[in-house]
């Protein structure tokens, strides 16, 4: 114990701070600092950062422990970094809230493509950090919105750094945990884990604005071995999303990924794979999850050369329902699609080729499969790609549809964007659109149609150029019987 009081008072005196706090007594000699006794101060004027980040340095120049957000205060601060073997526990009441002063946020989320956001919270090459506790994270988000419109808010014009903070940035970690934390108000991606192994998020609340633009819940990217469950998210973008950015290739494929007993709203896709895959994303399970009034509910959205392969989705409620072309996607309750990525000169394509290439190609879409699903929906599942062979074994079983019109926002669409080919598809919804694929199996599964049902509501299934479509055990009619076939095939 001794050596113990001796390490944690070197490491007050490392920082600057001699062996006093700043209320002029000797610190609790251990190694769970509370930040107020480095200077912090729960007022809504003082930027914390500085007294946030002596403590996460003194605690890890002892070795590690615990960094407290003492309870019942709140704490507004400017970006920070975290160190290896930190828990970083916010108590019951507290709240860490991000400074909406938009200038302190310099460093780019994304290195050296300055255009899609900064670092609030963030740290490299991390060990052994937990974050806990009942409080919260708030990045305030509104604060960096311009006015709102009809479901989102207008972006704010900037020169080249957007300086939108992502809430959480860790790049390169290892045994990174969450747990019981309240997580809100993110202004862009909330969680984004990039080239880390061996994660858990369990009993996470994300709660985001559900009007902000670009406010993932969780983002996965070049991530492995990493487990998701008994989390609520709500998101204005993705809940969950797996992807391979380019930005950071040199971490490899995303694999080995569980989701499960979850429950998400988004205004765009609830769970998504793509749009950004420059690798592999493999090995993936996401179960028994609840999916609440969102536009689109799973999604795999290939635009880029890397492969998507061995996907389950099992015992899944959905719901869906349209909103504006703001978001992408159009009630489709499953998507899986394949094409190439716009063009470079399309603002969308940005920093999303390799290096001086101005077209892009698109990877395969392979076994994926889908189980137990019950989805209700303005819109029926769709299957695409730019040709047969970049999408195959795709097996739908127990997938169950109703399909009926809910909104006043245009229907009769699919959303392709970002795609070199028309983004917004208008044509039939049908129970299942299939176009240009290798193989799909349906079996066991349905389609039935509500009482509103407009008149592009067309087929059961609507097939076009489908190598091998091999259906057993399907129940459903068109929607308007003797009017159009219940299963359509060209």
């Amino acid at each position: 114990m001794k050596i113990l009081n001796k390490m944690i008072t070197l490491a007050v005196m490392v920082t600057g701070l001699g062996q006093f706090n700043y209320a002029g007594t000797m610190p609790k000699p251990s190694t769970d600092l509370l930040i107020t006794d480095f200077g912090a101060k729960s007022d809504p004027k003082t930027d914390n950062a500085a007294a946030i980040q002596r403590t996460i340095d003194a605690c890890s120049k002892a070795g590690g422990g615990k960094v407290i957000v003492p309870k019942n205060q709140n704490f507004m601060t400017g970006p920070f970094e975290l160190r290896s073997n930190i828990e970083l526990v916010v108590e019951a009441g507290a709240c860490v809230i991000a400074n909406p002063d938009e200038s302190i946020y310099k460093k780019s989320a994304f290195k050296e493509n300055v255009g899609e956001g900064t670092i609030w919270i963030g740290g490299h090459d991390l060990k052994n950090v937990t974050f806990s506790g009942s409080g919260c994270l708030d990045g305030n988000g509104v604060s960096f919105m311009g006015a709102p419109i009809t479901d989102s808010y207008i972006l704010k014009p900037f020169d080249k750094l957007d300086p939108r903070p992502h809430l959480l940035t860790i790049i390169g970690g290892s045994n990174i945990r969450f747990k019981d934390l309240t997580v809100r108000n993110s202004a862009y991606w909330t969680l984004h884990l990039i080239g880390c192994n061996d994660v858990t998020i369990d009993n996470i609340t994300l709660l985001n604005d559900l009007k902000v633009r670009n406010s993932d819940g969780i983002d996965l990217d070049h991530c492995k071995n990493v487990r998701i469950s008994n989390c609520y998210i709500e998101s204005g973008d993705d809940c969950i999303c797996l992807k391979n950015r380019r930005e950071y290739e040199e971490f490899g494929p995303c694999q080995n990924i569980v989701v499960n007993n979850c429950t998400m709203t988004s205004r765009s896709c609830a769970i998504k794979i793509g749009s950004e895959n420059m690798d592999s994303i493999d090995h993936v399970v996401i179960s028994n999850c609840i999916i609440r009034a969102s536009n689109r509910g799973i999604g795999i959205q290939n635009r880029d050369e890397g492969t998507v392969s061995d996907v389950q989705f099992n015992n899944i409620l959905i719901e869906s329902h349209l909103f504006t072309d703001v978001w992408w996607g159009k009630a489709e309750p499953i998507y899986v699609t394949a094409y190439a990525r716009a063009n470079a000169n399309n603002k969308d394509a940005n920093w999303r080729f390799p290096k001086g290439v101005k077209e892009g190609k698109v990877g395969k879409v392979s076994r994926i499969y889908f189980s137990g699903i019950k989805a209700t929906s303005e819109n029926g599942v769709y299957v695409g790609a730019e040709s047969a062979d970049k999408i195959t074994d795709i097996y739908f079983d127990q997938v169950d549809l109703h399909i009926n019109k809910t909104t006043a926002n245009k229907g009769g669409v699919y959303d392709r964007r970002p795609a070199k080919v028309e983004g917004l598809l208008t044509g039939s919804t049908s129970g299942f659109y299939l176009e240009n694929a290798g193989h799909v199996v349906i079996r066991n599964s349905s389609v039935q149609w509500g009482a509103n049902k407009p008149d592009y509501f067309k087929h059961a299934i609507e097939s076009h150029n489908v190598q091998q479509l091999d259906l057993s055990g399907f129940m459903g009619t068109s929607a308007f019987p003797g009017k159009w076939a219940d299963v359509s095939k060209n």
